[in-house]
């Protein structure tokens, strides 16, 4: 069976999650498109705050996975 590719936006979301979570810099976003970077920032949020409050780890794993069954 043919697997669905998630929606771009939603992709953008969690690679910006993933980068946030470990601490790097929102400089380092990699796309240009307005809404795709701004998906990536709005992740990258996410992320930042959610390692702030100790989201970490096997602690956020729970999180993670949220974010992913929304997309």
């Amino acid at each position: 069976m043919r697997r669905l590719k998630r929606n771009p936006l939603t992709r953008a979301f969690i690679r910006g999650y993933q980068n946030g979570l470990t601490g790097k810099s929102k400089d380092c976003c990699p796309f240009n498109t307005t809404s795709a970077r701004q998906a990536w920032l709005n992740g990258w949020r996410e992320g930042r705050s959610d390692q702030w409050d100790g989201l970490t780890g096997t602690a956020g794993l729970h999180r993670f996975n949220e974010l992913n069954a929304v997309g």
